[in-house]
């Protein structure tokens, strides 16, 4: 089955929870979800927040599906998911990764579902930050580029905890945003490259997250995110960083375009380039 198959069985799964009127979702403020994060969840492109997917309330459910493209230097990823927010509590999330590796004419596919949990507040109506727990399991569907440098296995799972709030008119009369989040994580390169190492006795390392906007409009937003990355294989594997712009029109679809700086992949300086995902609301 090709990734669109998954995705589209998917949507039409969820799609049938949204068959009764009472649970159609529409409950948020404009923009207040967020985007697709490239490995599912609700957040920016590279680092999961602490909003839930889709604009469901507390008594309504939100159907979402996305795809995003990441353009750099010597490889491109390509996902497409789908997320399930039930009554602002709950998020499920299925995302599938294509890393497109010329050098060794193959791509890498992988498969990451994933669960988070709001444990408490909304970003904008409760005095301390919204909290979220989530566990995403990524698994390779091919796991022999990632045995082939070294990695110890071809499935894992992350754990993070993220925190997010915005503040009204905080920058000049702007909406600000901001989000940290801390990972337990072994991923070698989100996972694509396997995890851990099988030459070292190494374990989960806590990895730190964050990312930063202001909102010039209620439709559009300006930030950036940064994302930690530990180097578990010695091959230079570096910090995520990028510059994106998030246009909200409507409650039915976000577009978000990036500038990626990845540093070193694989043993490959200076991967930078642009990313582009669309996201679609039922």
């Amino acid at each position: 089955m090709s990734i669109m198959q998954k995705i589209k069985c998917f949507i039409v799964f969820c799609s049938l929870l949204t068959s009764v009127p009472s649970i159609a979702s529409s409950g948020k403020l404009l923009a207040t979800p967020g985007v697709s994060q490239i490995e599912g969840s609700a957040g920016g492109g590279i680092v999961p927040w602490a909003q839930l997917a889709g604009y469901a309330s507390d008594d309504e459910f939100s159907i979402n599906g996305f795809c995003s493209r990441a353009d750099i230097t010597d490889y491109t990823l390509d996902v497409c998911g789908a997320q399930l927010n039930v009554f602002n509590r709950v998020e499920f999330s299925y995302a599938l990764q294509q890393f497109d590796v010329p050098a060794l004419s193959t791509k890498i596919e992988q498969s990451i579902t994933g669960v988070k949990v709001r444990l408490y507040g909304d970003i904008v109506y409760s005095p301390l930050p919204q909290l979220s727990v989530g566990i995403t399991h990524k698994s390779l569907n091919d796991g022999a580029v990632a045995k082939l440098i070294g990695a110890k296995e071809t499935s894992g799972t992350d754990v993070y905890l993220a925190a997010s709030k915005l503040h009204l008119g905080a920058v000049a009369g702007y909406n600000w945003f901001w989000n940290v989040t801390t990972r337990y994580s072994k991923a070698n390169e989100l996972g694509l490259l396997g995890y851990g190492s099988a030459s070292i006795n190494n374990a989960s390392k806590i990895l730190f997250e964050g990312s930063t906007a202001i909102f010039f409009s209620r439709e559009v937003a300006v930030g950036i995110e940064y994302r930690q990355k530990s180097d578990n294989l010695n091959l230079g594997e570096q910090d995520w960083k990028d510059v994106f712009i998030a246009w909200m029109p409507n409650k039915s679809v976000s577009v978000t375009a990036a500038y990626l700086n990845l540093g070193r992949i694989a043993g490959a300086n200076d991967q930078t380039g642009w990313y582009v995902s669309v996201t679609g609301y039922w």
